[in-house]
């Protein structure tokens, strides 16, 4: 997996449109974001540029000549990145920490927590293997 920037949580929000919704300009992006978090125009185009710069978005120009922009990192990436970072940061690395506070602190539904153990088991039977 190659270096994942350290993307902060605004700049996040930014990403998760850019995910499902690239290329855009910098004036689609502050649009798009402006009913769920009254961002001005320029608070966009700063949080664009600082992910330009980190490599987490590239750059070009639409015929019209605008700025355009789309993410140079996957989603997935990211989510492992952040996901590897979170247990290292909270749980010192183990799992099993993580797993009983959600599980103790989150209401699950019984098919999540079928989904779940199914999870565990096929994880336990990989590390079984030789």
């Amino acid at each position: 997996m190659a270096d994942i920037p350290n993307i902060s949580e605004a700049e996040t929000l930014v990403m998760e449109l850019l995910w499902k919704t690239a290329p855009l300009s910098a004036g689609e992006i502050a649009r798009a974001l402006a009913p769920s978090t009254n961002w001005a125009e320029n608070t966009v185009r700063t949080l664009v540029t600082r992910l330009h710069e980190k490599g987490a978005l590239t750059a070009s120009k639409n015929a019209d000549g605008v700025r355009i922009f789309q993410p140079s990192i996957e989603r997935q990436n990211f989510v492992e990145a952040e996901s590897d970072s979170f247990l290292k940061r909270i749980f010192q690395g183990a799992a099993k920490p993580l797993l009983v506070h959600f599980a103790t602190h989150s209401e699950l539904t019984p098919d999540e927590v079928e989904e779940l153990k199914s999870l565990l088991e096929k994880s336990q039977k990989k590390s079984q293997k030789p």
